[in-house]
């Protein structure tokens, strides 16, 4: 049976450049990733999402523009299990709000997408950024805001 897991993958503009989050584990091999968890039992995927988001960033569903239609899953295995991962697309509404880390997490950054490509390391994940980040490009192409702190 394949284990099941939830998340979202959180950017922010700022200063008219895309950054994604991600999170620096505090186990094993101190991995970096988006905010994301195992689905309780009873719980749905996208209520995972929502209370990892809140446990491991702080963020609160009200701090988001979260893109439902956009979920991407991700298969592959760890430790010779299959493991499945659904992930949605997730805007900070206030690009300066500060990520609370929760003991899960030694550290995070906010990187562009070929930085956080890079940090990610994995290949399906860093697929993964590339279709989030065309997916914001084409959903806003035209948008002009600029947020500097």
């Amino acid at each position: 049976m394949s284990k099941r897991a939830a998340g979202f993958v959180l950017f922010r503009r700022l200063c008219g450049e895309i950054q994604y989050l991600l999170l620096k584990a505090s186990y094993g091999d101190f991995h970096w990733s988006a905010p994301k968890g195992h689905v309780d039992p009873g719980e749905d995927d996208f209520t995972t999402a929502l209370r990892e988001t809140k446990e491991e960033a702080g963020y609160d569903e009200k701090d988001l523009i979260i893109y439902r239609d956009t979920p991407l899953t991700l298969n592959y295995e760890v430790k010779g299990k299959p493991k499945i991962v659904i992930y949605w697309l997730a805007e900070l509404r206030n690009p300066n709000q500060e990520v609370v880390l929760s003991e899960e997490h030694t550290d995070l950054k906010w990187l562009t997408k070929d930085a956080a490509k890079e940090c990610v390391g994995f290949k399906d994940n860093q697929v993964m950024i590339d279709k989030f980040h065309e997916m914001i490009l084409n959903m806003d192409k035209n948008r002009t805001n600029c947020e500097c702190p």
